[in-house]
């Protein structure tokens, strides 16, 4: 099916940029139909789960997101390592560069796990989540970078206290459901895989 950007109009531009689309598109029927849809730019982010297999633990994060300041339960989230991809920057550059920024943790091993649209409704952000086999030992603290107002706490929980964390909504943004719903399917061969190194 074919489309066609008619035009874009540039209506916001701050840390993030918001164009509003003319776009004309075919219909399944046959036709054609022109819309307009707001489209705001976040830019594509990389999000890593790092898991230790040797003591079945898991690294996660809490910080404060003001997209969830309206939340019941506040606006503190567990959450994996994540970060924007910078001009120049691979994908494996910004997951090495995020887990020792936001956990203290020097990394260099990744497996891809998914790569996905945030909210492509109106939102062009493109999230790629990797996974990392890390030691959980090295893992705690406060972390972050300072001149971008991150304040960062560094935790480990037992593999078996995802269930209830996700369950209980405790943890509830998408992409660490994602990466631990992943993980769910794939952690008896990641640990017999480090078993046999």
């Amino acid at each position: 099916m074919k489309w066609k950007l008619l035009k874009s109009e540039p209506k916001y531009r701050g840390f993030f940029k918001v164009d509003l689309c003319h776009i004309q598109h075919e219909t399944y029927q046959g036709g054609e139909i022109e819309v307009k849809r707001e489209l705001f730019h976040r830019g594509d982010a990389v999000a890593v789960l790092m898991y230790d297999p040797s003591k079945d633990k898991i690294v996660l994060l809490e910080q404060f997101r003001v997209g969830a300041i309206d939340d019941e339960n506040g606006p503190w989230l567990m959450e994996i390592v994540a970060g924007m991809v910078e001009q120049g920057e691979s994908v494996v550059d910004v997951a090495r560069r995020e887990c020792m920024e936001e956990a203290g943790l020097d990394v260099h091993s990744f497996e891809n796990v998914h790569s996905f649209y945030s909210s492509p409704g109106g939102c062009s952000e493109k999230i790629h989540v990797l996974c990392a086999l890390v030691d959980s030992a090295r893992a705690e603290g406060i972390h972050g970078v300072e001149h971008e107002g991150e304040d960062i706490k560094v935790f480990v929980v037992d593999y078996t206290d995802l269930h209830d964390l996700m369950v209980s909504g405790k943890i509830c943004a998408a992409i660490p459901l994602i990466a631990l719903q992943w993980l769910q399917l794939n952690r008896e061969r990641l640990r017999m895989e480090s078993f046999v190194m």
